[in-house]
């Protein structure tokens, strides 16, 4: 794939500007300029990414031998580069609303963050996707854990890096099976035409990795802890970075789906349960932020069953539409948390809206467009998603319209309670209040005003005009069906489920400890009882063995010979030293020697990219 130098430039100051940017100040910790330096290093991003979208680069270096590191901004990366950095920027600067988030190191964390997104969605090869991958990863886990002092948010960061880990090894099996079935460059456009029984597995790895990340069925609950995150980091997690990745990957994939025969339907037919399943959950939620938590996987769900279905130009709308919707309310509920100190809906935060009219307004904005209702950007999206399920089983397509029925409901329950009057007189008595409200408004409304107009992208550019498209009474159908959904929400609104199973996200996570995480633990222990007993005795018994031989040998007077073996045995038990220092059993040391190592492989391909 050849590339000009401006355009190998381009990619490289895409990935590495905020990359670069972030690792200094998570480095540095500057007391003073955290946030400056995070916006402006954002706004530059930005205006990367929009040239990239425009000029559409593409290059490629070697790695190791025909082994290929591919970085391109074709039809679907460009939305999705501009995307990512448009809502780090509101993401950032909403966040100098809340002093805790002034620092270097949390503007660090989510510039890294965004730079791992960018690279994941321009990599065209398999190595770089895999290391854009595991950084991204990484750094959900810090952020999510970001309170060193809440146990809960550091237990919920540790949850969500296992669960997400665990899936992602699906990558590594489909790195290798591509290397095995012929596909020698590792580029992602090479998956269809693997050989044999290789493409199975090469697609099993990626579908199961993808379902992970977009915390999918059953991999759903880790994004539940997730919210003991600062709503900044929730924000752009839910909208544009790390749960979106598993969707943009099935998009981006879909043509190996289909060719298996069996994973297109599989990847169908997850996305729809998990839309519908999870936004059940999210009907019975108090917490704002558990409610929106859940709706996300909803209508990830949506994206999932358009890659399932082939339907990639509708799933690109429903990912630029949701995008929008998902950061203008998790930013919403952050400034809220901030000034109100609650996430409760039938709590502190019933008739939030009346008492911050205008923030109030912007959230409205946002909750009838993720209702389905007309003429906003889910509304088109869903029902274009929902097109291309008919010629794969009606069923589909009536869950689908179940599923966002559902949607309906539960945003139309949330916006009931924050316009709702209080019983009395209330005065916001939250942890703090905000220092720069006007600016933080703005971006709010701003954003606001995108998801409003995410609907019109459906008449815009190719890669988001849906085919097919969405007929007249579909439409109209979905939107009736939506209005129906916020007024019977209103009945409703008031009433909070006793805490249950759907309450508590299906009790996946506990699901997921009694069948996986203990009986591994289980297993881990057996091994590690025969590799201290037995296994860890045979590097010391060669040293002994070793030495005694010298001993032998020096008796005979073969002094030569003697500091020889002599010099061997050193060795070996210096080698035994080494080999033991890492294996301390600790996984997050294992994942940080990991990191290290891919953080170098990747500034290496930088690099050349720049050099070329």
């Amino acid at each position: 794939m050849p590339s000009t130098v401006p355009g190998a430039v381009l990619l490289a100051l895409l990935i590495g500007l905020p990359t670069v940017a972030g690792a200094a100040l998570l480095v540095a910790r500057p007391a003073r300029g955290a946030t400056a330096t995070g916006v402006a290093s954002a706004a530059l991003t930005l205006a990367v990414a929009v040239a990239a979208a425009l000029t559409r680069p593409a290059s490629e270096v070697a790695l190791l031998a025909s082994v290929r590191a591919g970085f391109a901004v074709d039809g679907l990366s460009a939305v999705l580069v501009v995307l990512v950095a448009a809502v780090l920027v509101a993401a950032l600067v909403v966040a100098a609303a809340e002093p805790e988030l002034r620092t270097g190191r949390f503007h660090g964390l989510m510039l890294i963050f965004a730079g791992a997104m960018l690279a994941t969605v321009t990599a065209t090869t398999l190595p770089v996707l895999l290391m854009a991958w595991e950084v991204m990863g990484a750094m959900s886990w810090a952020l999510i854990g970001y309170r060193i002092d809440d146990r809960a948010g550091t237990s919920a960061g540790t949850v969500a890096f296992l669960t997400t880990r665990a899936a992602d090894l699906g990558l590594y099996v489909a790195a290798g099976a591509m290397l095995a079935g012929g596909a020698s460059t590792m580029a992602l456009a090479d998956l269809p035409g693997l050989n044999g029984g290789w493409l199975h597995i090469a697609v099993a790895g990626v579908v199961l990795a993808a379902l992970g990340k977009s915390a999918q069925l059953p991999f759903s609950f880790w994004l539940s802890g997730a919210m003991h995150g600062p709503s900044p980091t929730s924000a752009l997690l839910h909208s544009a970075t790390m749960v979106a990745a598993g969707g943009y990957l099935l998009l981006r994939t879909a043509p190996a789906l289909e060719v298996t025969g069996w994973a297109a339907p599989l990847v169908a037919w997850v996305g729809v349960a998990t839309a519908l399943v999870l936004g059940l959950v999210a009907a019975v939620q108090d917490d704002l932020k558990q409610l929106l938590a859940a709706s996300t996987c909803s209508q990830i769900g949506f994206i999932v069953l358009a890659a399932g279905t082939a339907a990639t130009q509708a799933g690109a709308l429903q990912t630029v539409a949701h995008a929008a919707v998902k950061s203008l309310l998790f930013l919403v509920a952050g400034l809220w948390l901030a000034t109100l100190g609650s996430r409760s809906l039938t709590g502190g935060l019933r008739g939030a809206a009346r008492r911050h009219p205008v923030v109030g307004a912007a959230f409205t904005v946002g909750a009838l467009a993720l209702a389905g209702l007309a003429p906003f950007g889910l509304w088109v999206g869903k029902d274009a998603v929902l097109a291309a399920t008919p010629a794969v089983s009606p069923v589909l397509y009536v869950a689908g319209l179940v599923a966002g029925w559902t949607a309906a409901f539960y945003t139309g329950r949330a916006l009931w309670l924050v316009w709702r009057p209080t019983a009395g007189p209330v005065t916001d008595t939250g942890p703090t209040r905000l220092p720069r409200p006007a600016v933080a408004t703005t971006v709010v409304l701003a954003v606001a005003v995108a998801a409003a107009a995410a609907g019109l992208l459906a008449l815009g550019p190719a890669p988001l005009r849906p085919q097919p498209a969405p007929q007249a009474w579909e439409l109209a159908a979905s939107a009736v069906l939506a209005g129906i959904g916020v007024l019977v929400a209103r009945r409703y609104a008031e009433r909070v489920l006793a805490p249950g199973v759907v309450v508590r996200w299906l009790d996946l996570e506990e699901l997921a400890q009694r069948g996986l995480a203990r009986p591994v633990l289980v297993l881990a222990g057996v091994l590690a009882r025969v590799d201290d007993r037995g296994l860890a005795r045979v590097p010391s018994g060669l040293a002994r063995a070793t030495a005694r031989l010298a001993t032998l040998v020096t008796a005979h007077g073969e002094r030569g010979v003697d500091r020889a073996v002599a010099g061997i045995a050193d060795g070996a038990r210096a080698l035994g030293r080494a080999a033991r220092r890492p294996q301390t059993g600790q996984l997050h040391q294992y994942y940080a020697q990991a990191s290290v190592g891919f953080a170098l492989l990747a500034a290496l391909a930088v690099l050349v990219l720049v050099v070329r």
